[in-house]
């Protein structure tokens, strides 16, 4: 083995609320490699190693593999019987060359290992496979989830799934499997007209396959064979609006119209929309509407002193559109509990987006404005931003936003980034 790796653990301490980096430096005086290996399998299983004699069904080590990785990490040895007992494996160098594939292949995301072919004197050889689990959550082929609990692998309930997606880094939660959706909760009238649109002489729609198209087509769905597990991503962008407002509670958008200036002001109007992208940013600029005018160029009002009615606040329609587009595929639904709101002041609108600062690098409110981000939902967005999905936009994103909207109304666009929150005011001119 080329560099030290195994640690002498302590076995009679419970790893159950440690790190598999605790694990490892609880250790004892420096020893080789090997010995410190054959102190840590006489130790037996526990959380965070797990011992096999053999290769003998890929799927099932994928599992094992996927639950040592959420669990933060272990190792796996293969070539050790039940009773501790160092056996050996046949041919290491096959061992060895079939777990690189699972780590690629068979998990997602795919899992760079470290795996040593550990050679006795007596002529037995053991492979030795070591997983850090940073990135979890991870998953197998079928869109499973594994963890944990002490020796034991089981797969993760929606609890156990809910706390792996809180930790982890947002920008892997547009491609977690949603099981409880089919091929019969999606908008099939939305999906072929996108589809149509990159066909030269265009196409029956009845020729299409819809599992087959979010799956191969477009990555938006995972499964071997004949089996279909849609993501987040491909249910927001192509699913059925009552299956989502029923099966799906992160899609969820808030409108709110306030009798004056701020939240403390009286409420006129609250409600809660749910369903596909176009369905939500659709709704959005509807609502927006109802109490606001939207305008190309700011045109001349009239100089009554005391008019009957008093005018609607006026906005760049170019930057409000912007806006709604970027609070639905910025938004981070992996906080359910912060929904995105849209707020119509008296003189304003703000945008309140849920958006993770862990797993990014530190906010810096200059590169935003300059329009150097971090896509949240890449995949959301590279689908989302193309004219054949439906929704016409403008161009230039968050400068655009802040420009176009000092010279319409003459005042700069209010830009905060605080805890959880990303929030945008954009004022009008009455």
């Amino acid at each position: 083995m080329p560099r030290k790796k195994f640690r002498n653990s302590q076995r009679h301490i419970s790893t159950a609320d440690r790190s598999y980096q605790e694990y490892l430096l609880d250790q004892s005086a420096p020893l080789s490699n090997k010995t410190e290996l054959i102190r840590l399998i006489r130790g037996g299983e526990d959380t965070y190693l797990e011992l096999k004699l053999k290769l003998s069904n890929p799927e099932r080590i994928a599992q094992e593999i996927v639950a040592l990785a959420n669990t933060g990490g272990g190792t796996m040895v293969f070539g050790v019987t039940d009773l501790l007992r160092i056996e050996g494996v046949r041919n290491p160098e096959s061992v060895q060359e079939e777990l690189g594939r699972l780590c690629r292949e068979e998990i997602y995301p795919p899992i760079l290992p470290l795996i040593d072919i550990v050679a006795f004197d007596n002529g037995r050889r053991i492979v030795a496979l070591e997983i850090s689990g940073k990135d979890k959550p991870y998953r197998t082929k079928e869109g499973k989830f594994y963890v944990r609990l002490g020796a034991e692998k089981l797969e993760a309930d929606r609890e156990v799934l809910s706390n792996l997606i809180k930790e982890a880094r947002p920008l892997r939660y547009e491609n977690i499997p949603l099981p409880e959706f089919d091929a019969e909760d999606f908008d099939d009238t939305l999906l072929w007209s996108f589809a149509r649109e990159f066909e030269e002489n265009g196409s029956n729609g009845d020729q299409y396959n819809t599992e087959r198209f979010l799956k191969k087509d477009l990555l938006l769905a995972i499964g071997n064979g004949d089996d279909f597990v849609p993501t987040v991503a491909g249910v927001m962008l192509f699913g059925k609006n009552p299956s989502i407002e029923t099966k799906f509670a992160s899609s969820r958008v808030t409108l709110r119209r306030f009798a004056g200036t701020d939240p403390d002001s009286p409420l006129v109007e609250e409600k809660t929309v749910s369903g596909n992208l176009i369905s939500l940013h659709e709704a959005a600029m509807a609502f927006i509407s109802k109490y606001c005018d939207l305008e190309k160029h700011k045109s001349a009002r009239s100089s009554d002193p005391d008019p009957p009615v008093e005018a609607r606040s006026r906005y760049h329609v170019y930057s409000i559109v912007e806006a709604v587009s970027n609070l639905l595929i910025h938004r981070d639904m992996a906080l359910m509990d912060l929904p995105s709101e849209i707020n119509v002041f008296d003189g304003s609108i703000e945008f309140v987006n849920p958006r993770r600062t862990a797993g990014f690098a530190p906010p810096a409110s200059k590169a935003v404005r300059l329009g150097i981000t971090q896509r949240l939902n890449p995949q959301i967005a590279s689908v989302f931003l193309r004219r054949e999905y439906g929704v016409k936009l403008p161009q230039g994103g968050l400068p655009m936003i802040l420009k176009q909207s000092r010279l319409f109304s003459g005042r700069k666009v209010d830009l905060q980034t605080t805890g959880d929150l990303f929030k945008l005011k954009i004022y009008g001119v009455n």
